[in-house]
């Protein structure tokens, strides 16, 4: 098993691993594959075994209006195959290690069970658009210094249901 930066010959890969792993929804594979069209900044990561692709993990980033505020953690995916392995955890440990996402404030929506195994904390502010109580938001590095509603790069509003 190899973790490695993710390159555009392993962009089908990935797009297939989604929806194995999301398979009642095509947001996920939406949103990796628009961020790939659209050139959006996002620091990705692939976990190969026989040089297939059976994990993922992407930041992109957060705003505080048009500033930079940190990262968001979305998505991480294991191919269902592969998954309750410890797989998903070591690809998360790695990624945390890197320094690009180290020197950030990051969030995540996401299973807080999950999430604060890893140091993540229930997030007071800034404020998810997508879970407007806060209830499955966490951050890592989080400061808050006052409320505002955290923002996203456009790609994640569009097929938001």
């Amino acid at each position: 098993m190899k973790i490695r930066k993710l390159t555009t010959e392993n962009y089908p890969k990935v797009s297939a691993l989604l929806q194995q792993a999301f398979p009642d929804s095509r947001y996920e594979v939406q949103l990796v594959e628009s961020f790939h069209k659209n050139g959006t900044p996002v620091h990705e990561w692939v976990c190969l075994h026989t040089n297939r692709v059976i994990a993922y993990i992407a930041f992109s980033n957060a705003y505080d209006g048009p500033d930079v505020c940190g990262l968001h953690l979305a998505p991480l995916a294991v191919t269902p195959a592969f998954q309750n392995q410890g797989i998903g955890s070591e690809l998360l440990r790695f990624a945390l290690r890197q320094t690009a996402i180290k020197e950030n404030t990051l969030f995540v929506l996401g299973n807080p069970e999950f999430y604060q195994k890893f140091g993540f904390v229930p997030c007071a502010g800034p404020i998810c658009p997508f879970d407007k109580n806060n209830a499955h938001f966490l951050s890592l590095g989080n400061t808050p210094s006052r409320k505002f509603t955290v923002g996203y790069e456009p790609e994640f509003s569009k097929g938001k249901k």
